[in-house]
């Protein structure tokens, strides 16, 4: 079953009954007298968000959210995501694989990096496609990826794609302060980092230790590994939202509505159709297959079959 997303950007009282989450919205009068009850069961949520100060949650509510493996996001004063609340505990055999992913060589994890490039400049390539844009190149930097991507193809890909991708905006730049549409990707990516997160802590992994990432304050560089490849799907969302005109110099309500799709944007997996984040669940148990020697690649969504690739 598909898990739902939930966004809260309006004052709500929200608790636990019945293993439901009830969602009490309050009247003119505050929350003295609640009303407007509703109700939505623990299991059918992923993902939750919280972008309002005047959000109350009670203590049994989060036990539920954390005994159910749900991602809770909470924003800050620019309304962007900046916090992530995950389970400690998201497998019934964790040890086992905390040691199996502790224990991981060196080799093993460049390998399994190069796997992670090649993937990603390959979706990237895959969405230029869309825009009749030439590719050869990104062909080339996906197949000359080597261990660690040593030659650092990801960011020559990257000082190519960019700019393509966005061609109707002038002078275009990534990066998290840069200008709009960098707004839409950062939330789009946030989502994305917690769909991720989830899916390691239910595969019973470690979202802090990276096969690449190493930042020491970074507390899910596994998280930010493993959704590389998936990136270009929500750079596709977003470029459908700005190509469509929509103003996107801010994240309005519509703009955020999309973005919360991305848990069930459509990604091939392993030549099947698949809601992202299934497809996500799918990539992550196989990253754990890796570190416990029972596979040696990565099981990545591909936009496009590149059969000479």
């Amino acid at each position: 079953m598909i898990k739902r997303t939930l966004y809260f950007g309006n004052p709500a009282y929200l608790k636990l009954k019945n293993e439901q989450l009830v969602i009490n919205l309050p009247d003119a009068q505050g929350f003295d007298n609640l009303s407007g009850a509703n109700t939505i069961p623990i299991e059918d949520i992923g993902i939750m968000i919280l972008d309002n100060k005047q959000l109350t949650i009670t203590q049994a509510l989060l036990q539920a959210l954390l005994d159910n493996n749900i991602s809770l996001i909470c924003c800050g004063e620019t309304h962007m995501p900046e916090g992530l609340f995950l389970p400690l505990s998201g497998n019934k055999i964790q040890h086992e694989r905390f040691r199996d992913q502790i224990d991981a060589t060196k080799p093993l994890c460049k390998q399994l990096w190069q796997q992670t490039v090649k993937a990603k400049i390959l979706n990237q390539a895959s969405n230029l496609i869309l825009l009749d844009v030439p590719i050869k190149n990104m062909k080339h930097w996906a197949k000359e990826v080597q261990s660690a991507d040593a030659a650092n193809h990801e960011a020559r890909a990257a000082a190519y794609y960019w700019p393509k991708l966005f061609g109707m905006i002038e002078n275009f730049k990534r990066g998290r302060e840069e200008a709009p549409p960098n707004n839409l990707l950062n939330y789009g990516y946030a989502i994305l980092r917690a769909i991720t997160a989830r899916s390691l802590v239910a595969s019973g992994l470690l979202p802090t230790l990276g096969i690449h990432h190493d930042n020491k304050y970074n507390a899910y560089c596994l998280a930010d590994d493993i959704m590389e490849p998936y990136r270009p799907y929500v750079d596709a969302l977003v470029y459908s939202i700005v190509e469509s005109g929509e103003d996107f110099s801010e994240l309005s309500k519509s703009i955020k509505t999309q973005l919360l799709s991305i848990p069930t944007l459509d990604v091939v997996i392993q030549g099947k159709r698949s809601p992202l984040m299934v497809a996500m669940q799918q990539t992550t148990t196989s990253v754990y297959k890796c570190f416990s020697g029972e596979a040696r690649k990565i099981v990545y969504p591909l936009i496009h079959d590149f059969f000479d690739v």
